[in-house]
């Protein structure tokens, strides 16, 4: 897919000064401006960064989606223990200055959400995550719940974009918690069968001289890894 139409929103966002240092320097590695136009975010909408780590994508989302929109910075309580402190950095996020519509919410992955927040969400995101959702420290998380949690929670014509570190074709979930990879496919198809209609894919993140055997923190690969961005819709009713 050819890289989207830049709208003025994400200009601005992404100029934001207040952007901390440590975001902006990554800029050049995660091409905000392009993902972010292929996610068709936009002003007013309500957005779930789901995993948002240190808030890269939350704060970008925030400035967006403005004072009418709101963002989630949804931790699942399954990350609770870990030494980062995922939870702590999402409520640090939530309370910075200038972000008063994000709100930090943490509920175990496959929890049944409140039948009050069907329908009521434009954009879900995950960047660089999914993967870990499958892995042993989530304590079996049912990945496919989740999936099915984000569709009820979606607005009809609402969309689903996951990021992530590519495996190797065929390897299906193997790679999830060595490598922290995985298979394109294998995503395409849990995300399928939650219901979701694929709508597109955005390839500047791909690097063709990454042949997935590596783990993503390895020096020789690291910002540098292959990685894949797919759009899910829900289907309009």
């Amino acid at each position: 897919m050819l890289a989207q139409a830049q709208p003025a929103t994400i200009t601005a966002a992404i100029g934001d000064p207040t952007r901390p240092e440590t975001d902006t320097q990554q800029d050049a590695l995660r091409h905000p401006a392009e993902l972010l136009a292929f996610s068709k975010v936009k002003a007013g909408d309500a957005v779930v960064d789901a995993v948002p780590g240190r808030g890269y994508w939350t704060r970008i989302f925030s400035t967006i989606v403005g004072p009418q929109g709101k963002v989630y910075a949804y931790v699942p309580a399954e990350l609770a223990g870990l030494k980062s402190d995922p939870i702590a950095l999402a409520k640090a996020i939530a309370s910075e200055a200038g972000h008063g519509n994000v709100e930090e919410v943490s509920l175990p992955l496959a929890q049944p959400r409140p039948a009050s927040t069907d329908n009521s969400v434009d954009v879900v995101w995950t960047f660089e995550n999914y993967h870990d959702l499958h892995d042993s420290f989530m304590k079996g998380a049912d990945v496919g719940a989740f999936n099915q949690a984000v569709f009820r929670m979606l607005k009809p014509g609402g969309y689903y974009v996951i990021g992530d570190h590519a495996a190797a074709a065929g390897s299906g979930l193997k790679n999830t918690e060595d490598l922290h990879r995985i298979d394109p496919e294998a995503v395409k198809a849990e995300v399928e069968k939650a219901g979701f209609v694929f709508d597109g894919e955005i390839k500047v993140l791909a690097n063709p001289a990454d042949d997935h055997s590596l783990k993503v923190f390895d020096p020789a690969i690291r910002g540098k890894t292959d990685r894949f961005v797919f759009r899910f819709r829900k289907p309009a009713q």
